[in-house]
């Protein structure tokens, strides 16, 4: 499944009323280690077509990550119902991101 773009203008759609569970990647394009983390992130999406994943780019969407208190990046939220239900600082394995799934 491809991962979304999400943004201010379709985050309330594509996130808070989402009727699937959506994991969201925080990320920027200067990272290093968010660059790394994208392949995993990719297969987790492709794998896992009952989520729906999403990238948020903290350099262009700064009131997100607020919103979402991002300290760090890369950064992992998982969201069912318009709540966070588990996240992550930091690359972590596609074992460790299917486990945050459950």
């Amino acid at each position: 499944m491809a991962v979304l773009t999400i943004n201010q203008h379709n985050f309330d759609s594509e996130v808070m009323k989402s009727e699937k569970p959506v994991l969201l990647d925080f990320w920027a394009s200067w990272c290093g280690p968010c660059r790394m983390f994208s392949p995993v992130i990719q297969e987790v999406a492709d794998s896992h077509p009952e989520i729906k994943v999403g990238k948020v780019n903290v350099d262009e969407e700064p009131e997100l990550a607020r919103t979402f208190g991002v300290m760090s990046i890369p950064s992992i939220f998982y969201v069912k119902q318009g709540k966070v239900v588990s996240s992550s600082v930091g690359m972590q394995p596609k074992e460790k991101v299917e486990a945050m799934l459950k």
